[in-house]
């Protein structure tokens, strides 16, 4: 497999089952600077996120910490999350669990125990996280999906999923302005800082 830097790259071996995908995942040789998911059935091995967006993760955290529904935890990073239905195992930037998804030896936590989703945009994943994780994370039933567009100074959050995989509540706001949060949080996110230094 070649690693370019930028732009995901996928498997193209072709597997059996969503369960030998995981397999083959974990077994995977991924470089230093890279990190590994499955899309839509294929194995795709993306740049990790840019040093300046670890105080916007961070920022995100610490005001969503006080609005998260009892027994939920929010966690910035390398956790995979897995949704067998659609083929897809994601590691989001930041998610916000049940903390009984945590509750066991394996790494493939379950998609469903999930409240809060945030993704970073990089140009490799921008178009993933703008179209095929909304519908992903949509019929999982995960209640708010936040997209922080890092190329476009935007953030969007969609809230409401249908089980037909479409978030019925969607708001845009350029960085700088107060972004609001869906239930269950119903709160507000100040983007102010977001931008790229």
């Amino acid at each position: 497999m070649t690693v370019m830097a930028e732009r995901p790259t996928t498997s193209g071996t072709e597997y059996q089952s969503f369960e030998e995908l995981l397999v083959a995942l974990d077994a995977l040789a991924v470089p230093d600077g890279y990190r590994a998911e499955i899309m839509r059935g294929s194995i795709v091995v993306s740049p990790w996120s840019k040093g300046y967006y670890l105080p916007v993760m961070r920022r995100v955290c610490e005001q969503l910490e006080a609005h998260l529904p009892e027994s939920h935890v929010i966690e910035r990073g390398p956790f995979l999350y897995v949704f067998p239905g659609d083929g897809c195992a994601y590691g989001p930037d930041i998610h916000v669990a049940h903390e009984r998804a945590f509750e066991t030896e394996s790494h493939h936590l379950d998609g469903a125990a999930l409240s809060f989703v945030a993704e970073l945009t990089s140009p490799a994943t921008r178009t993933n996280d703008l179209t095929d994780k909304v519908r992903v994370y949509a019929r999982a039933g995960i209640p708010v999906y936040l997209v922080l567009d890092m190329q476009e100074e935007q953030a969007i959050v969609h809230g409401s999923p249908t089980p037909e995989g479409i978030y019925e509540v969607r708001f845009t706001k350029p960085f700088g302005e107060k972004l609001p949060i869906p239930a269950p949080f119903d709160c507000l996110l100040d983007t102010a800082g977001f931008k790229a230094p």
